[in-house]
């Protein structure tokens, strides 16, 4: 596998597809897209989507499920969502002690009422627990996609 990329299997996508349905059954608002000139538009043709990305050689399921749990229970979502597809990146490295270093965006969704949302997750959601003692690095990187999915077609 390369440097670099994530750990991606049946196993960890059957809980994250689980999670993310929990997710979306969680939004207890119509949101509303913003239009190209800033104004709000008719109800969102996306669903918000949280999805996360741990380093490939961090294998610990029942971590990743806890620390996602985390971030999806601090995300509190605008009520003006970006346009459908957009996709907010935020990277941050929980360190042995479940502390976490400081949370960068590292791509924007083109609102930024939604990007900060999605770094306040992060940060809110931190401490994390303390990383399992079978993971021997010092540290892992974790990506969370926070995503306004395009809805499925009728």
């Amino acid at each position: 596998m390369k440097a670099g990329a994530r750990r991606y299997d049946g196993a960890a996508a059957s809980w994250l597809m689980a999670a993310t349905c929990a997710l979306a059954a969680l939004a207890p608002f119509a949101p509303v897209v913003a239009s190209e000139d800033g104004t709000e538009g008719p109800p969102a043709a996306c669903q918000p989507r949280l999805q996360a990305f741990f380093a490939s050689d961090f294998t610990d399921q029942a971590y990743q499920q806890k620390a996602y749990a985390k971030v999806a229970a601090a995300w509190k979502r605008p009520p003006v969502l970006p346009k459908a597809g957009a996709k907010a990146v935020v990277i941050t490295t929980i360190a042995r002690d479940g502390s976490s270093a400081p949370t960068m965006l590292h791509m924007k969704s083109g609102s930024d009422a939604w990007d900060a949302a999605a770094v306040l997750a992060v940060r809110t959601a931190a401490p994390f627990d303390p990383l399992p003692k079978s993971y021997r690095r010092a540290s892992v990187e974790v990506h969370f996609h926070f995503e306004c999915a395009r809805a499925a077609a009728p």
